[in-house]
């Protein structure tokens, strides 16, 4: 909030899982994520690993959904305005309905979808332009993982606001997707209840990474894996993912 009132570049992430295995399998993403200003644990195994390799005893997840409702909710008392940009048309038209119930007050600069394609950098320009233009304080960014971390990384100097990855939060906050019982979510469970949703989009990502984080976490604890997450070099091409 202090760099939305002094629009400033700021970026943030909330990564579950695969978010942290798209850098531990990636040296140049791992590059990318570390050079963000937060990134915060969205998975209770990732708040759980931190607890285990790091002895941070967080009380609890920092989930993106309710990061985003949180930061709305700053926004409104602070009279800060805010972007959406990324997923479809049709979920970003619910979801401003939906902000704007629950925030009355608050000011939605503008709001647009995403490509689905890498841009030009001449489409990159006009879209920080357009972003800065709406007068906003705070960009949401809704992308999913791991574009939204390289759309954050490529642009933050260039958009020079906060600029928050926050994934399926469009979806659940819009009302497309149902989110996990609580339940679930406090055991760590999330992931069981979207595989089953989403079936054919995310039995990749579940049913082989879960347990490649698993064996690099034993690693890392055994201490046979001591440069996991060191920051490593950084990308050699632009990937403007929009």
């Amino acid at each position: 909030m202090a760099a939305a009132n002094e629009k400033r570049a700021f970026g943030v992430s909330a990564l579950a899982v695969h978010g942290v295995m798209t850098g531990a399998t990636d040296p140049t993403h791992k590059f990318r994520l570390n050079a963000l200003d937060i990134v915060a644990p969205d998975g209770q195994p990732v708040r759980w690993a931190l607890r285990w390799l790091h002895r941070e005893k967080l009380p609890d997840r920092v989930y993106g959904p309710t990061l985003t409702l949180k930061v709305c909710e700053a926004a409104e008392k602070e009279r800060l305005s805010i972007y959406l940009y990324g997923s479809r048309q049709i979920v970003l038209e619910k979801l401003v309905e939906a902000l704007s119930r629950k925030f009355p007050a608050l000011k939605i600069a503008g709001s647009e979808p995403s490509k689905f394609r890498h841009l030009t950098e001449n489409e990159v320009d006009e879209l920080a332009i357009r972003i800065k233009s709406s007068g906003a304080s705070i960009v949401f960014v809704g992308l999913g993982c791991p574009r939204q971390e390289v759309f954050a990384f490529e642009n933050l100097k260039r958009i020079g606001l906060p600029l928050l990855a926050v994934g399926a939060a469009f979806d659940f906050h819009a009302g497309i997707l149902a989110q996990a019982p609580r339940w679930m979510q406090n055991m760590g469970l999330e992931w069981l209840f979207r595989l089953t949703v989403e079936p054919r989009r995310l039995w990749k990502r579940y049913l082989l990474l879960n347990p490649y984080f698993c064996g690099l976490f034993i690693l890392q604890f055994l201490g046979l894996s001591k440069t996991l997450f060191e920051r490593k070099k950084a990308p050699k091409e632009s990937e403007k993912f929009g």
